[in-house]
């Protein structure tokens, strides 16, 4: 065997193990410790807790301070106690834009694809990091304001148990619709690329235009607001359907919900993937 043939297998035992590319699991731990570490998030999430819960209580107690005509078997106890979802969507909205615009005004987006340049695996692990830490804090926010709100409407006998039709759903739902709320406006927030702006989107698309279909004619009522993201929605989290019977059932408007921020995400991540940081 010649020098010229051993020094190749030389050299390779020589060399140092190629370093292994950053993976998903890498990228989820990035994205868990800057979410982690910015004091914001903290504050946002708690915010959350609190306005839900209180606005939970305070619909509550006013429903039991004045129970005069209200039917037991009509009431919706439940979705009473969480009515401050109706506001903690438009909260969970803005940490879900700021979760990715924040990088771009603040240039840390590029140092992010420099260490992950797949931008895909990037997009991806944000998206997740944020809708863990999103449901996990609707399933407490839920379950708090449910508790809170049924222990205040037990002195009126109006207050609902877990173990009734659709209060375990409802209360879960809570958690899910606050979610997907964040998600989309994760999704818009990936579009647009500017914090206001995609805030300013979300809560439009989420509250706004729920308003404003209120003044459509009755007639296009009935077919249009049953497609509005925040009242589709909103059906998960009651035990009763509500709005009238053209209404979609629950599981039915939340996917009215996922759908809008599945479109949303899906066209964030292919301008995200297209566009310079």
């Amino acid at each position: 065997m010649t020098t010229t043939q051993i020094a190749p297998a030389a050299r390779q035992r020589l060399l140092p193990p190629e370093a292994g590319r950053a993976g998903f699991v890498d990228a989820l731990r990035s994205e868990f410790t800057k979410i982690r570490s910015t004091r914001s998030t903290y504050w946002t999430l708690l915010a959350l807790i609190v306005v839900c819960i209180g606005i939970g209580a305070l619909a509550s107690a006013g429903t039991a301070s004045h129970p005069q005509g209200i039917s037991p078997a009509g009431f919706d106890g439940t979705q009473q106690s969480l009515a401050g979802l109706y506001v903690g969507q438009l909260v969970i909205a803005a940490l879900g834009a700021l979760t990715i615009t924040s990088e771009y005004s603040t240039g840390m987006i590029r140092t992010s694809l420099a260490v992950q340049p797949r931008r895909g695996v990037v997009f991806a692990a944000k998206g997740v990091v944020f809708a863990v830490v999103t449901l996990i804090t609707g399933l407490v926010t839920s379950f708090g304001s449910f508790f809170v709100g049924q222990a205040i409407l037990s002195g009126a006998h109006l207050s609902a148990t877990l173990g009734q039709p659709n209060v375990l759903r409802a209360v879960i739902g809570g958690a899910l619709f606050l979610t997907a709320c964040g998600m989309l406006a994760y999704g818009l927030g990936a579009v647009l690329r500017h914090t206001a702006a995609a805030i300013s989107a979300a809560i439009g698309l989420l509250f706004v235009v729920t308003v404003l279909v209120q003044f459509l004619p009755h007639s296009w009522q009935d077919s249009v607001d049953k497609w509005m993201p925040a009242l589709a929605g909103s059906q998960v989290w009651a035990t009763k359907v509500t709005g009238g019977a053209h209404q979609f059932p629950a599981w039915g408007g939340f996917a009215v919900l996922a759908g809008w921020a599945a479109a949303a995400i899906i066209v964030g991540l292919v301008l995200f993937r297209t566009r310079d940081a």
